[in-house]
């Protein structure tokens, strides 16, 4: 995975609420493994019609917004228990996805696909999203080191939760496998400490 450690970005706004694994990938596009090319089909009933046309309403199909943050009303990812919601997310580019509640069979999947899920109030969601809006050109600067999100150049910020290892997973890249390799040395070292002799 890639490091996570500060993003700048300019965000989409998509305050529907209780927007489901379903809504986000369609069953019909789970038949492979390969995480490449899942963002083609993301939220893809409410991207293209019947006819694979563009639905030119859709926040995704317009030119005003834009950005690596995706910022979501309230439940996002609820709903069946797909790994591919996350795949389609960051096969698109969306690296942070902001919503005051999240699913939390999703979160755990997006955190281990360094998709970063930032927990925020309700009235910040509200802040943001009427930001956003008004503003489309306007940064979110998401700090997972001071756990932070803020809009730039205004006083408006918001912590958030993360659990301690993700936190060290994403901010160094590490999947579970690189982070159990990483420490390798420690592991051996406490496994030699608790050897019995015979």
């Amino acid at each position: 995975m890639i490091k996570f450690i500060k993003l700048k970005s300019t965000a989409v706004p998509l305050p529907n609420e209780n927007i489901d694994t379903d809504q986000i990938i369609p069953a019909r596009f789970l038949k492979v493994t390969n995480k490449i090319g899942f963002g083609n089909n993301l939220f893809r009933d409410w991207r293209f019609d019947k006819n694979n046309n563009p639905i030119n309403s859709f926040v995704l199909n317009t030119k005003k917004y834009s950005g690596n943050i995706l910022v979501a009303g309230n439940n996002f990812g609820c709903g069946s228990s797909r790994e591919h919601a996350a795949w389609a997310l960051t096969d698109y580019g969306f690296k942070v996805i902001v919503s005051s509640y999240f699913a939390d069979i999703f979160k755990g999947n997006a955190l281990n696909n360094g998709l970063l899920p930032v927990l925020v109030s309700a009235e910040f969601l509200a802040t943001i999203l009427s930001n956003i809006q008004i503003n489309p050109d306007s940064i979110l600067i998401v700090d997972l080191e001071s756990q932070t999100i803020s809009i730039e150049n205004t006083d408006l910020y918001e912590t958030f939760e993360i659990d301690a290892y993700k936190k060290i997973c994403m901010t160094n890249g590490y999947d579970d496998i690189d982070f159990l390799i990483n420490n390798k040395e420690k592991i051996e070292a406490f496994e030699l400490s608790r050897a019995f002799s015979f």
